[in-house]
């Protein structure tokens, strides 16, 4: 091309780049909180005029794109252009200092905010600039790049100064998984436990554990209905502190005690090896034996005490009642904590903590209660529980709702 169409080119791409830094200044006006600040200029605002604050934006700009859109059709597109980004830049003043009145600052507010949507009504005319000043090979990247600055307007806008407190809810998140990791234990060591406890075969195990199971599960429908209650009336956190104290002794009870041992699957000493040993009947009635009691590989069956059915019994009613209290207490809460944001990269992480106690717990469980035993499987975990109430203890004023931790009326 020749000089004249080189300067065209770059006088033409000047003006699309102007656009772009327009797009931005309209974008970066449209997520400041105006709910936040009606309630620290005017505290009489209630949450009927706060859902109009934040409509006036909208409101606003609904009007203006129309009539500027109309204005660049008739006129130079420099003239709307202009104009609505002085109106943008004294409605931003007027916003801005909407405090300063001594009476009505609400009204001030919501007039303010009305004038800044108007003054970003001008989005549409940059939009039909830049499709104007594009050919078609140019047309895509430069609406790519409009739609990026309009991105990093949202991004870098004069957001909500109040952010999600980061600390809660990395805590929340420590204390959803050690829920979680009790559930996933509980559910993996019920049917080995019991065989050897309490020598059931393996279909009585399964059988009797379902019924346990199910029994639990209209308990904790019980259960959810209490807790619901109880929240309201004393709160979250103690309702979820609460549930990890029933949880501990759950799993207290369940250690093992007296003199009493369990019974041992027999064996014989032959040719220098443990080898399991089986009746004749046994063996004519085509292998259909199962062998009953403590498997002799685990050594510990003969020094670590049984445990009675009564405290198998007993731990289950216990952990049926604490699981589910922290396990919709930990969603409730974290919920309140992260407020009005969006909330789906949090919960996100919120469900990979769960499923990752998911699939620790049964490895851990059984690779501890086949090594050592039930006492030390059991003892480990009331550690952890312990350390999980130590942590919501010393924690306990940082677990707050987003609206009690900044003194906002509505979420």
């Amino acid at each position: 091309p020749d000089g004249s169409q080189d300067g065209d080119y770059r006088s033409r791409w000047r003006s699309i780049r102007v656009m772009y830094f327009t797009m931005f200044l309209s974008s970066v006006g449209e997520f400041v909180s105006p709910a936040l600040c009606s309630l620290k200029v005017d505290s009489g605002a209630d949450a009927s005029f706060l859902g109009w604050m934040v409509a006036a934006y909208s409101l606003g700009q609904m009007v203006a794109s129309p009539l500027f859109g109309w204005w660049s059709n008739h006129r130079p597109r420099r003239e709307p252009l202009v104009c609505s980004i002085f109106i943008n830049l004294a409605a931003n003043i007027y916003y801005a200092y909407a405090y300063l009145p001594k009476t009505n600052n609400k009204y001030h507010l919501l007039m303010s905010r009305a004038f800044v949507g108007f003054g970003a009504g001008n989005v549409a005319v940059v939009r039909s600039y830049v499709a104007g000043a594009t050919s078609l090979r140019e047309r895509t990247g430069a609406m790519a790049n409009m739609s990026a600055c309009q991105a990093l307007g949202f991004i870098l806008g004069p957001e909500d100064e109040l952010s999600i407190d980061q600390v809660a809810v990395l805590i929340s998140n420590i204390l959803f998984f050690t829920v979680m990791f009790i559930f996933a234990v509980f559910e993996t060591i019920a049917t080995p436990l019991s065989m050897d406890m309490f020598s059931w075969t393996r279909k009585e195990a399964v059988l009797y554990n379902g019924i346990i199971m199910c029994a639990i599960g209209f308990e904790s429908i019980l259960v959810f209905l209490a807790v619901k209650a109880a929240s309201q009336r004393f709160g979250d956190r103690p309702v979820l502190l609460a549930g990890f104290a029933v949880i501990f002794c759950g799993f207290i009870v369940l250690l093992p005690w007296g003199n009493h041992y369990p019974k041992i699957q027999w064996a014989d000493l032959k040719n220098n090896t443990l080898v399991g040993e089986v009746s004749k009947a046994a063996l004519a009635s085509n292998n259909t034996f199962e062998p009953t009691g403590c498997p002799y590989e685990q050594t510990w069956c003969q020094y670590i005490p049984a445990i009675h059915l009564a405290q198998y019994i007993s731990s289950d009613i216990l952990i049926g009642v604490g699981y589910p209290a922290c396990n919709v207490m930990s969603y409730t809460l974290y919920s309140k904590i992260l407020g009005p944001k969006p909330q789906g990269v949090y919960m996100g992480w919120l469900t990979a903590s769960g499923s990752g106690a998911r699939t620790l717990g049964p490895v851990f469980v059984s690779h501890v209660y086949t090594l050592l035993g039930p006492r030390w499987a059991f003892s480990l975990i009331c550690s952890m529980v312990l350390a999980a109430i130590i942590l919501l203890t010393s924690s306990y004023r940082k677990l707050v709702a987003f609206s009690e931790r900044h003194r906002r009326i509505v979420e």
